[in-house]
């Protein structure tokens, strides 16, 4: 039988290097990151890769698109086939909103995979399940076009921000996006609530919190930060995609990845 697809995404940084995965947020592709590729690439091979449904991942890659099939269980699944294609028996990992919830399921059900954990503008529980059924149902009857109008207000916390080229390539993504991979990924976070597995994560945890987020509140960001044991909460101005603050978001999480990466290595006996 043939292999089953794989998520779109890309790999790039030097070949022996640590990996770390790089999870986006829902609407977008792997560009929400290219702000930070520059500086992780020095020191680690960075896998980007696009949710079902955007950028370059048919929604085929899932299990079952049926409207409430999809899990983030399930787009987890997607993340480890990934790992596993590279040979990666273990990975730091950091995600934006539901690639941040991705991180935290993987991290809470498959510790042995997680090296550590950055989860920026998340949450542990994303609201009621009735807000995202109604969402996933409007787009698969009319597609993402009704979102683009209220999508740069959750996403940015200034409106100039929209016309960046960032913030039209984003917007371009979402209008890009396959109905049926957008609602999917909607059922997945109406079903999500990791709130009463938080206290198992043990990797190492980094938690952003966005000042100016309307879509997860930095409420979001401080349950995480305490039901994680002995995760860091950061806190910065930005709205809901971290935009605002390319440069605070990729010295915070370059360091926290560097500190954990130095953690891991074995320490060579003294002599003499």
């Amino acid at each position: 039988m043939p292999a089953p697809p794989l998520l779109h995404h890309h790999v790039t940084g030097p070949a022996d290097a640590p990996p770390v995965v790089l999870g986006p947020s829902l609407g977008t592709s792997t560009a929400v990151w290219e702000p930070q590729l520059p500086s992780l690439t020095r020191r680690f091979r960075v896998l980007r890769f696009d949710l079902p449904g955007h950028g370059g991942s048919p929604s085929a890659v899932l299990p079952d698109p049926a409207p409430g099939r999809t899990t983030v269980a399930h787009l987890a699944s997607l993340v480890l086939a990934l790992a596993d294609h590279h040979g990666w028996d273990r990975f730091h990992y950091a995600g934006i909103s539901l690639g941040g919830a991705i991180g935290a399921h993987l991290a809470a059900r498959s510790p042995d995979r997680v090296a550590s954990l950055a989860l920026v503008c998340s949450s542990a529980h994303f609201g009621p399940a009735d807000p995202w059924h109604e969402r996933a149902g409007l787009v698969r009857s009319e597609g993402t076009a009704p979102l683009l109008e209220t999508s740069p207000g959750r996403w940015f916390a200034t409106a100039d921000m929209a016309g960046t080229a960032l913030g039209r390539r984003l917007l371009g993504d979402l209008a890009g996006t396959d109905p049926a991979g957008y609602a999917a990924c909607c059922d997945a976070l109406a079903g999500y609530d990791l709130r009463p597995e938080l206290s198992a994560i043990s990797a190492p945890a980094l938690v952003v919190g966005g000042t100016l987020d309307t879509a997860t509140p930095l409420e979001h960001a401080r349950e995480l930060a305490d039901g994680i044991p002995h995760a860091v909460l950061s806190t910065m101005a930005c709205g809901h995609l971290a935009a605002e603050r390319p440069a605070t978001l990729r010295d915070t999480l370059t360091a926290h990845l560097s500190a954990a990466q130095e953690k891991q290595r074995p320490r060579v006996p003294r002599t003499g």
